[in-house]
């Protein structure tokens, strides 16, 4: 394991920055990556910052940890920050039967954790790392300090309807000629999955396109685990969890893009009154489903608010 404190620097590039500063951003995240040998697989993860308080952030599907890249450089002064690739996304490298499932998820952050030495954490979650937050959050209570979740799955929307395309295509077996499509026509990545996703989708170069597209297509394997990765999005992860989130003690910001269509402001409240020690939602009007890789500023002030840093 890499000591925390031997971490290399992220050199991290502003959002809107040129497409040669995005290219050293890539490329700085990309030397950044290690690996965890686990039961589960070698988990890509990434980290910086120290101090005895860990912050875990936990992407969305189909994207990994570089979409927290902008939040890790503002954030790493008050957090030891680790930011894994789940299984099936991302660079994690997993064997054939392995598990993809949510809860399966949850446990490998355990055990992850545990690995890296990282006891209580302060999540931050996206989108179906928000569904996986949730059911750490139950599983290991004893090792959530707080939690802020951004437009991401809540019982009663898992999987969201609106994806219903997206896993016809996984159960079909097509979703990864669909997404491999995207390294070679990356103004048609931008037309479709960047304009559906984000505020901007000029923000998506060609090289980050790349570093989120390529390990999805890369082998039979990865193609097989990225179908399974979504077939294990339904039936509901989530089923049954609400009244035991009720009774959580955890304190839980909400940060929401309210111009997503996927998870629209509806589901943020629907938290804020789930649980007990909500601390309210903070609504970004142009933010879309992945709003927390263009507006990284707003992702550490309210992360600093919650942990009141």
């Amino acid at each position: 394991m890499l000591a925390a404190s031997a971490a290399p620097r992220l050199s991290i590039a502003a959002p809107g920055a040129s497409p040669s500063a995005a290219l050293t951003d890539v490329a700085n995240f990309r030397a950044a990556r290690r690996f965890a040998e686990l039961p589960f697989g070698r988990i890509a993860y990434v980290e910086r910052g120290v101090g005895p308080k860990t912050a875990l952030f936990l992407h969305g599907a189909p994207l990994n940890s570089f979409q927290w890249r902008g939040a890790i450089e503002r954030l790493s002064p008050y957090r030891r920050c680790i930011a894994p690739d789940f299984m099936g996304l991302g660079y994690s490298e997993v064997p054939a039967g392995q598990s993809l499932a949510a809860s399966a998820q949850a446990d490998m952050l355990a055990a992850l954790l545990d690995k890296l030495g990282a006891g209580t954490v302060d999540i931050i979650a996206s989108d179906s790392g928000g569904a996986v937050a949730q059911l750490f959050l139950l599983r290991y209570p004893q090792r959530v300090r707080s939690m802020m979740l951004t437009n991401c799955d809540i019982e009663p929307h898992s999987p969201p309807k609106e994806i219903a395309p997206v896993l016809e295509m996984a159960r079909k077996g097509t979703l990864a000629d669909d997404t491999a499509k995207w390294l070679t026509d990356k103004a048609m990545a931008r037309a479709t999955f960047g304009a559906a996703v984000f505020h901007n989708p000029a923000q998506l170069t060609d090289e980050i396109i790349e570093y989120y597209a390529a390990p999805l297509v890369s082998s039979p394997l990865r193609r097989t685990q990225y179908h399974e990765f979504h077939n294990a999005l339904s039936p509901n992860p989530l089923a049954g969890i609400e009244s035991q989130l009720r009774r959580s003690t955890v304190p839980v910001r909400m940060v929401w893009g309210a111009s997503d269509t996927i998870f629209t402001i509806a589901d943020a409240r629907y938290l804020d009154q789930l649980f007990p020690r909500s601390q309210g939602i903070r609504a970004i009007p142009e933010g879309k489903l992945f709003f927390q890789e263009e507006f990284p500023d707003i992702i550490a002030e309210e992360a600093r608010k919650l942990w009141q840093v």
